[in-house]
């Protein structure tokens, strides 16, 4: 141990993350415990760190049944051929499950119990669609995960508990028509494939299966095209083409202290500046990184002025654009080579996913601070602030 809590810093040694694969796409196949074990696998074989040394395993996941059940950090690390004394844990905070799973893994660094830790997250959303672990609840005679609650329904009525229900009043609430939210959209789009084409993502995917690059972009995309689609819901301004893609994907952080950074030869890439977490209306439930964001700056000492890029997810656009709204953040320094709604949205993995893009854009780039936030099921948000050394 290498003394006080206070003192202690956590570093990121390494980053990386498979491909987005898209729905039916090159890594639908893959069972969850081997498309987790692969990045891990991925990520210890580059690394100066024997692999009985590694303290833990903590991976994002939502839904986790089927092949994504029975710990799937625990599996994935086994089904990666990795010693039987490293312990793995799975961590479900809903979209910011890998978030979360960094902030646990660099918590445990900062407290002085563990000196290496693996954080990501896997999802397998051709296999296991968002919201199964809700139907199967149905299976079993359960409607929701809240009817039936005396306590939800005395503070919040019977109002749906929807992501669909809370992005289109989000849009309302801004002001945001549906052609902004197509513009903004193709943006993405746009932004993803020209980083595709440069090779900007070249450092941070590691093939898997075959499959080379992001499969989730769509370069040719109109916007007429997206003017021909449905609404998700009668009189929404919500269609396909302004939220986020399934995908199939994993994602793995390295985090060490500065003991493992001497003990094992190792060069830190960033450190964790800030970690927090903040509620906000469940109801609203995409909300949250905007009150989360302003609180993190607050309690950081950091300026606006100081980040030099952003990643949000883009769950929907009406959660980016009125975050965008809201901070007055310059557009062009967010979600620079695209967001979710071009690059897929892997539940558990996507926290992670985007923690990688921006430690590599930084480190593109020459900036020094990049902040992080994405929206979650329940009206939560978190916010890291990596400093790239």
């Amino acid at each position: 141990m290498t003394g006080p809590a206070s003192t202690r810093v956590t570093y990121i040694v390494d980053a990386l993350r498979t491909p987005t694969g898209r729905r039916k796409g090159g890594l639908a196949h893959m069972h969850g415990a081997d498309l987790g074990g692969f990045v891990l696998a991925q990520l210890v074989g580059r690394n100066a760190i024997p692999a009985a040394e590694y303290d833990d395993v903590v991976f994002g996941c939502v839904d986790t049944i089927g092949p994504l059940a029975g710990n799937i950090a625990r599996s994935a690390w086994l089904a990666a051929g990795l010693p039987l004394t490293v312990p793995g844990v799975t961590v479900d905070r809903q979209c910011g499950s890998s978030q979360q799973a960094i902030h646990f893994a660099a918590q445990a660094v900062m407290s002085g119990n563990q000196d290496v830790v693996v954080a990501g997250g896997v999802q397998t959303m051709t296999q296991i669609p968002i919201s199964s672990a809700m139907l199967a609840g149905q299976a079993l005679g359960f409607s929701d995960p809240f009817s039936g609650s005396k306590g939800w329904q005395a503070r919040f009525g019977d109002r749906p508990v929807s992501q669909f229900d809370a992005a289109q009043r989000i849009a309302e609430h801004w002001q945001l028509s549906r052609e902004a939210m197509e513009a903004y959209a193709l943006q993405s789009h746009q932004r993803a494939a020209m980083a595709i084409e440069s090779g900007r993502f070249q450092r941070e995917i590691v093939p898997c299966e075959g499959v080379v690059h992001d499969e989730t972009p769509r370069p040719d995309t109109t916007l007429a095209k997206m003017a021909s689609l449905e609404p998700l819901m009668p009189g929404s301004a919500l269609t396909a083409a302004v939220s986020s893609q399934t995908a199939d994907a994993a994602s793995a952080l390295l985090v060490v202290s500065e003991d493992a950074l001497k003990r094992y030869g190792l060069t830190p890439r960033a450190r964790i500046a800030h970690m927090s977490v903040l509620g906000d209306d469940p109801l609203w439930m995409l909300t949250a990184p905007i009150p989360a964001t302003k609180r993190a700056l607050a309690r950081s000492g950091l300026r606006w002025e100081d980040i030099e890029v952003v990643e949000i997810n883009e769950a929907f656009a009406s959660v980016a654009m009125a975050w965008l709204a809201e901070t007055g953040y310059p557009a062009e320094r967010t979600n620079p080579n695209g967001g979710a709604i071009a690059l897929g949205h892997p539940l558990g993995a996507t926290g992670a996913r985007l923690m990688t893009t921006l430690l590599h854009e930084l480190e593109r780039t020459g900036g020094r601070y990049g902040l992080q936030t994405m929206c979650e099921g329940g009206g939560l948000a978190n916010v890291t602030i990596i400093e790239r050394l």
